[in-house]
């Protein structure tokens, strides 16, 4: 096959895997929206409804992985040279972090969020930030993009699925908060799992984004002569370490847990956020994504 097949190949996988992603979307809101009775929990609908839109999920992300695989054959690099690669490779992450962190805990409750969430990001990837398949720019042909890029992709996963479980801490508390928890919620697990969750999440990826920051020092000064410039996304990319940095020191030094901890996980993930879309696609300096 050639490059220009290999790039079709890949549009069309990534086309199959949103439309899976929406049948598995349609089947998690089935699956909460019928999922109580005025006797009770329909349990048998719900894990059929679970069950049907897990299958469709993981059709996506194994469509989703083949298409991220086809994009870079096409280009026969790694497929993070613009933002729309960047954005499907990082979808991709998240659901992968979702399927694995799920084996361990039910986060099947989060399907729905999660969803809509990588709805959003493949939408927006197909419809606004596509860029056909090219060579990479001379900045960006090292191997340092491979090591640099890959942390950040991962970390950004991480983070947006922590991100995920502390929103979920939030509702729930603030149910709890206002008289009990609704009999959907009540199948959700206690507020201390979700806080546990959300933090175990962070302390395990925060090392990746701190190897992340150096090794695109590095990959800095052996391209531009400079280990450190403080262009924009380097400046965000320090803040987020910084907030991060703080929620791990609140909640080892100070004991912050529960809601206060909640708050700072999303500042700190909104600030990745920022960094992901304001300064990649509007912001300037040399970080900014070939293309756009």
């Amino acid at each position: 096959m050639t490059g220009r097949d290999w790039a079709y190949l890949s549009n069309d996988l990534i086309y199959v895997a949103l439309f899976a992603y929406a049948f598995s979307f349609l089947g998690y809101a089935f699956a909460t929206a019928f999922s109580v009775k005025p006797g009770g929990i329909d349990r048998s609908t719900t894990k059929r409804s679970n069950r049907i839109a897990t299958i469709f999920f993981i059709i996506a992300t194994a469509a989703l992985t083949l298409g991220v695989i086809a994009r870079g054959l096409s280009a026969t690099r790694v497929p993070w040279g613009n933002m729309y690669e960047f954005s499907i490779t990082g979808a991709l992450t998240f659901a992968i972090a979702y399927l694995i962190i799920g084996r361990k805990y039910d986060l099947r409750w989060l399907g729905l969020p999660i969803t809509i969430l990588i709805l959003i990001i493949l939408g927006t990837a197909i419809t606004l930030l596509y860029r056909p398949s090219a060579p990479l720019v001379p900045a960006l042909q090292s191997t340092w993009l491979v090591v640099h890029v890959a942390a950040a992709i991962f970390s950004g996963g991480l983070f947006l699925l922590s991100n995920t479980v502390a929103s979920a801490y939030l509702w729930i508390d603030r149910m709890e908060r206002r008289g009990g928890r609704s009999e959907f919620a009540k199948r959700l697990p206690s507020l201390e799992v979700l806080d546990q969750l959300s933090y175990r999440l962070v302390a395990f990826v925060f090392p990746l984004w701190t190897f992340a920051i150096i090794a695109g020092a590095i990959w800095a000064e052996a391209a531009w002569g400079r280990y450190w410039g403080w262009d924009p996304k380097e400046t965000w990319s320090f803040i987020t370490w910084i907030l991060y940095a703080a929620y791990l020191h609140a909640r080892v030094t100070a004991g912050w847990k529960g809601r206060k901890a909640a708050w700072l996980s999303l500042i700190a993930g909104s600030s990745y956020l920022f960094n992901y879309v304001y300064i990649n696609v509007w912001g300037t300096g040399r970080h900014t994504y070939s293309g756009l």
